[in-house]
This record gives C-alpha cells, structure tokens and sequence, in this order.
C-alpha cells in the first residue's frame, strides 16, 4: 500500500526544529506512518522495534508511506520522497489484522 502525504510549514511540531532551516522532526514522521498502518490494516500500533532515518525531510516536500505486510503482526514501512530514502522500518501491530 502507498500513502501520499506531506507536512505543512505551519505544523506547531517545526518551529525550533531547526530555526532557519526547518526539517520534520522523525517523531512526526512516525506518527503519519501509523495513522496510515492504521488505516490500512484496521487495527493500531503497538510498537515501532525499528527506525532508520536516513534523509532530513522539509515541510512542504511531498512524501510517500509504503507499506508492506511481513508476519502476522508486523508491518515493514518506508518513507520516500521521489527517488530517495527518507527513513524505514517496522512496526508491530496491537492485534492480528484481518485479511
């Protein structure tokens, strides 16, 4: 699954993040990937085990959440932004999603 998404320069997580040269704080990032696992497999997070940042991301850029079911209860996630990398991982999901 692909989700299109991206942060407002207003979002009240960026101001002092960083001053002059803003970036999305990672936090924000992870949030937006589990409201779309949610969304996508219909039950919560319950953990993240694994995070990797590996390019800053500016307010306003477009990114995209791709998600890719790897177990019963996990769910591999990467974060992109055209051609590169933003960040990626997995998560654990509260319950066993339906299929």
């Amino acid at each position: 699954m692909r989700v299109d998404d991206e942060i407002s320069p207003e979002h009240p997580a960026l101001p002092g993040h960083f001053p002059g040269r803003p970036i999305v704080p990672g936090a924000l990032l992870l949030a937006r990937v589990c409201r779309a696992v949610t969304a996508a497999y219909g039950c919560p997070v319950k953990a993240v085990p694994a995070a990797k940042f590996l390019a800053p991301l500016r307010p306003a850029e477009r990114f995209e959440i791709r998600l890719e079911r790897a177990g019963n209860d996990r769910v591999k996630f990467q974060v992109v932004r055209g051609e590169t990398a933003i960040a990626g991982g997995s998560v654990c999901l509260s319950i066993a999603p339906k299929e």
